[in-house]
């Protein structure tokens, strides 16, 4: 499948299981709330299945399947007979009517508490959080390279996808953050990240690089990939050697190479270049070439690319048993929330770019084929945090959405009368323009980020 047809496929499939569950959401408390329902429909456009149930609601499977809808009999969307009004939608009291639209959100964040549990029993592949290379803020703080991330801010992070969502949150933030880790010889630390330090403008789809750190698994491993002509480690190294040691000292990635040679070359002399060739460990004598830039510094070279590895399979699993993954999973939910509501905070305030806050579909169909291609347990996972932020945006209290119509029932409380008809439209125009806006937004992010 190619990664375009992969993408919308996994759009549809994300879409339609949670825009049907938070309409279902609607529909089961309506049912109970003595309302009838006209309709239920999973996707939208003409029917290509119906049934009429017991009950009088029309079950439908439509031909977009990009979610659905719920039809309930209302006075202001067609006439009632009058035997039936007392289940009319707009004759309930306004505590029945917050009920019913208050289900959707809450059925999806139900649907992401029950994702995230399956996650955790189906058992996440991940990435140990250790370091691979530390430097700037990172380095300053006291972290080296080997030392395993166990917590941030009192926070576990038993995986790197975890300790990487922490660290960013903070450096979004530029607070500093206590960072627990344990050291390759067992021995354990705190030490306090300086993320306040941050430069104004860093790249914050890549917090984690601006504060110094790398991942382990991130680092190329130093294999030669090509041996240029001309220069010292032509005839000496070949591709697929396994650069070991220079000068004596250690080589853990390929980025330990140029600083390694550079030492070499400003100590002006031959060094030994280890390798592990074809099963055999050699030792081979070379002298870096010094090349001059045009800003005037100096380069020290021996001739060698990367041979761009691709990057190692994974080394832990995120995985609770059945019970523990409950008050994992309600807790995780709990946290996304939390996050997001933060993150729109920030964006309102100024604090993070629009441009990293708001998606739309393109993006949300890259994610969705990018998660499912990592297995189950990620498409779980990817498909919970959307919940969350469907939950979350219709509970936004902008006329049209969910929040908005409890915005207008929580003014009837307040005022003992419901809000007027002229002042409802106003509401859903202003409502539909903001919404359109934000469309806009969208689409306009999804396209800056695939020209750049």
């Amino acid at each position: 499948m190619t990664t375009f047809l992969g993408s919308l496929w996994w759009l549809l499939v994300a879409l339609g299981v949670l825009v049907t569950f938070h309409e279902f959401g609607h529909f089961w408390v309506a049912r109970r709330c003595g309302v009838k329902v006209l309709r239920f429909s999973v996707g939208f456009g003409r029917a290509l299945w119906s049934r009429r149930g017991k009950d009088g609601t029309e079950y439908v499977i439509a031909a977009i399947p990009l979610g659905g809808y719920v039809k309930m009999s209302d006075e202001r969307e067609g006439e009632v007979p009058a035997a039936e009004l007392d289940q009319a939608f707009n004759r309930q009291g306004v505590w029945k009517r917050i009920a019913i639209v208050a289900a959707g959100p809450l059925a999806n964040l139900l649907l992401a508490v029950a994702l995230l549990w399956a996650m955790l029993v189906v058992g996440r592949p991940d990435y140990a959080p250790v370091v691979g290379k530390a430097e700037g803020i990172a380095a300053q703080a006291g972290l080296r390279a080997g030392d395993s991330i166990r917590a941030v801010d009192g926070r576990d992070t038993p995986t790197w996808s975890e300790a990487l969502m922490a660290l960013t949150v903070a450096a979004l933030d530029r607070r500093p953050v206590q960072v627990q880790v344990a050291h390759a010889n067992g021995a354990e630390s705190t030490h306090a990240l300086a993320l306040d330090r941050l430069p104004a403008g860093f790249d914050e789809s890549r917090a984690v690089q601006a504060v110094g750190l790398t991942a382990r698994h991130d680092l190329l491993p130093a294999v030669v990939g090509k041996v240029s002509e001309g220069l010292p480690a032509w005839g000496v190294l070949a591709e697929g050697d396994r650069i070991t040691a220079v000068d004596a000292h250690p080589v853990g990635s390929f980025d330990d190479i140029a600083p390694l040679v550079k030492a070499l070359g400003e100590r002006g002399g031959p060094g030994m270049v280890e390798v592990e060739r074809d099963g055999e460990r050699l030792a081979l004598e070379l002298t870096p070439a010094r090349r001059g830039n045009p800003d005037g510094s100096t380069s020290w070279l021996l001739g060698v690319a990367n041979a761009g590895v691709a990057r190692p399979a994974p080394d832990a699993v995120l995985r609770l048993n059945p019970i523990a993954a409950i008050p994992a999973a309600i807790d995780e939910t709990g946290y996304q929330v939390q996050q997001l509501f933060a993150m729109i905070g920030r964006a309102f305030s100024g604090r993070v770019s629009v441009q990293n806050t708001v998606s739309g579909p393109i993006a949300i169909a890259q994610a969705a084929n990018a998660y499912a291609s990592g297995g189950v347990a990620w498409f779980l996972n990817f498909l919970a945090l959307l919940s969350v932020s469907l939950a979350i945006l219709n509970l936004l209290p902008i006329p049209v959405l969910d929040g908005g119509h409890l915005l207008y029932y929580l003014i009837e409380l307040a005022t003992g009368r419901p809000v007027g008809d002229r002042a409802m439209a106003i509401g859903q125009y202003l409502g539909l323009a903001l919404i359109a806006g934000l469309t806009g937004l969208a689409f306009y992010n999804d396209i800056l980020r695939l020209v750049s």
